[in-house]
């Protein structure tokens, strides 16, 4: 049974990595397959980064008084926080993202402090500065900035920082919003281009980038459960419901579809199979960046070796571990594999 070697935890999936294992894509073969196989890079792109602010409270509640316990500032972005929970894993990994301004200032400090490679594509707007409000227990509001204006010529100069690292490259993953000036198509592109140069891809957007990325038919589409029924316009509400949004989302383009459903887990689709992948209750401290911290941890299973069932169910205790963690930090490596031993993977059918 395929696994990450050395971690020594228990497998719970019930197939074998060559059954529930990725197809092979166009640009997978030949000489850009085989180089492929050879790297170890794993890129994100957060193309409408900001600094995250976040404040903890004791509690939520509308016409009432609450009173803050703690607040955190830390470069935020969904890229930049799956890089922040690969270098956690030990694997290499290289964030992009452009940087403007006052704010882009502060961010590329606090990036400098967190020990991964990152490259930054200089712009002349500031980049955003985006709120979060949690409480204990869990529930939080998020106040996001639209994001910079780019012009044409810093798309462009960002388009060609992907593409100039593609050779080195295992996997790309596209993160996040697309801040105004920058086309909806721009994921479709980049994904269309990583295929070309035997790339695996995950990715994580929302609206017009999501449905259009879709058709340029990455690795993975991780969309969450609001993106997923903005996506396909109908409420998921049932079991069933999320089953079936899954397959229909692959259906659309992505070679294996992760619906996170927060505190839930999430539903698995690929061509094999569907399944449910289920966390142990634990207490949320902070779930900011948990879906982040999922999609970086099943990347970084599959490159050492899992099938996607396994993967899923190392993303899933990733995410669930980095939401017991106070703050705007992820779970390590031993915090994850505590968790792991819990999940659950419920093929359906």
């Amino acid at each position: 049974m395929g696994g990450v070697s050395g971690l020594g935890c228990p497998a719970k999936s019930v197939a074998s990595a060559t059954a529930f294992g990725f197809q092979q894509r166009p640009g997978g073969s030949g000489a850009a397959g085989r180089s492929a196989r050879m790297r170890s890079l794993i890129v994100t792109v957060t193309a409408n980064p900001a600094i995250d602010q976040i404040f903890i409270t004791d509690r939520l509640a509308f016409d009432d008084r609450s009173y803050l316990r703690e607040r955190a500032e830390a470069p935020g972005g969904r890229g930049i926080n799956a890089s922040r929970m690969l270098h956690r894993l030990g694997a290499k990994t290289l964030a992009i993202a452009p940087c403007g301004g006052p704010t882009g200032k502060r961010f590329e400090a606090y990036l400098k402090d967190l020990g991964f490679a990152f490259e930054l594509v200089r712009i002349r707007n500031p980049i955003r500065t985006n709120r979060a409000v949690t409480d204990t227990h869990g529930l939080t509001v998020k106040l996001d900035e639209p994001g910079p204006l780019l012009e044409r010529e810093e798309v462009k100069r960002l388009e060609d920082a992907v593409l100039r690292r593609l050779p080195e490259a295992k996997w790309l993953l596209l993160c996040g919003s697309l801040p105004p000036g920058v086309p909806e198509d721009f994921y479709a592109r980049l994904i269309r281009k990583a295929s070309e140069a035997g790339v695996r891809t995950l990715l994580d957007a929302d609206g017009t980038p999501l449905i259009e990325g879709l058709e340029a038919r990455p690795s993975v589409s991780a969309p969450n459960q609001m993106e997923a029924e903005r996506l396909l316009n109908r409420s998921l509400i049932l079991r069933g419901h999320f089953h079936e949004a899954a397959e229909q989302i692959r259906e659309m383009g992505a070679e294996t579809v992760i619906l996170s459903l927060g505190s839930r887990g999430g539903v698995l689709a690929s061509e094999d199979v569907v399944a449910e992948v289920v966390p142990p209750r634990v207490e949320a401290l902070c779930p900011i960046g948990a879906g982040d911290a999922l999609n970086a941890a099943f990347v970084w299973a599959v490159t050492n070796g899992s099938n996607v069932l396994e993967a899923a169910r190392w993303g899933v205790a990733a995410g669930t571990a980095s939401a017991k963690v106070p703050g705007l930090e992820f779970a390590d490596l031993d915090q994850i594999r505590e968790v792991y031993a819990e999940v659950e993977v419920r093929p359906v059918g």
